[in-house]
C-alpha cells in the first residue's frame, strides 16, 4: 500500500490542492481547498482511493460502505466495482442530505441495508465531520450500525474530535499535514 499512498498523494498534490481564497461547506474560510472529486473521478484517482479503503476495511467483518453525497459518491462506485473485481463484493450506498419528496422518498440509497447491518462511512475530505455525522444519524435511524468513518483527507479541523463525540472514529488515508499544510487551529502564526 506504501506505493499506492505515494501515488495518490502525487496525485492530490498536483490535480487537487488548490491555494487561494476558499469557504468551506463547513462556512469556514481557507486559504488552501482540496478538491478531492478532482481525483475521485479520474480512472487512477478512484482505483488508488478504493484500493487504500478497501485495504483498510478487510477483515472488519461489514456489510456495506457508503457516505454522504456528494463526496462519497465516486467513491463508492469505485468501491463496489473493485470490490467485485477482487472477489470480495461489498454492497454501497449513499444518503442524501434529506429524503427525497418523491419515489421511494428515502434519504439512503442503495441496496436495502438491514436493521443491525454494520457499515462503514467514507467521504473525500473531512473538516468539520459534520456531513458524516448527518450520514451516522440517517443510518442509526434506520437501525444500522456505523463502525467508523474513512476520508482521503482530514483538514485537522475538528473532525476527528467532533466525529468521536459522536461515537464515531475517524481515519484517515492523510492528513493536510502530508502536503505540508497547517490547520488553521494549529497555524503557531494565529497564536
Amino acid at each position: 500500500m506504501p506505493e499506492l499512498k505515494q501515488r495518490l498523494l502525487s496525485l492530490l498534490n498536483k490535480e487537487a490542492l488548490k491555494r487561494g481564497e476558499f469557504v468551506l461547506s463547513s462556512g469556514k474560510k481557507s486559504n488552501y481547498y482540496l478538491d478531492g472529486r478532482i481525483i475521485t473521478l479520474t480512472p487512477e484517482g478512484a482505483y488508488l482511493v478504493a484500493s487504500i479503503m478497501l485495504d483498510f476495511v478487510k477483515g472488519m467483518g461489514i456489510d456495506a460502505i457508503g457516505g454522504p453525497t456528494l463526496g462519497a459518491d465516486p467513491i463508492v462506485g469505485a468501491l463496489a466495482v473493485l470490490s467485485h473485481i477482487n472477489g470480495t463484493a461489498i454492497k454501497t450506498f449513499i444518503v442524501r442530505k434529506s429524503a427525497k419528496t418523491h419515489g421511494a422518498a428515502r434519504q439512503i440509497e442503495g441496496p436495502a441495508l438491514e436493521k443491525g447491518a454494520k457499515v462503514v462511512l467514507v467521504d473525500d475530505v473531512a473538516t468539520t465531520g459534520q456531513a458524516l455525522i448527518e450520514a451516522k444519524q440517517a443510518l442509526e435511524r434506520e437501525g444500522v450500525v456505523v463502525q467508523e468513518a474513512i476520508v482521503v483527507v482530514d483538514r485537522q479541523e475538528g473532525a476527528l474530535e467532533n466525529l468521536a463525540r459522536a461515537g464515531l472514529k475517524l481515519r484517515s488515508i492523510f492528513t493536510v499535514a502530508d502536503f505540508g499544510l497547517l490547520a488553521p487551529s494549529r497555524d503557531p502564526a494565529k497564536g
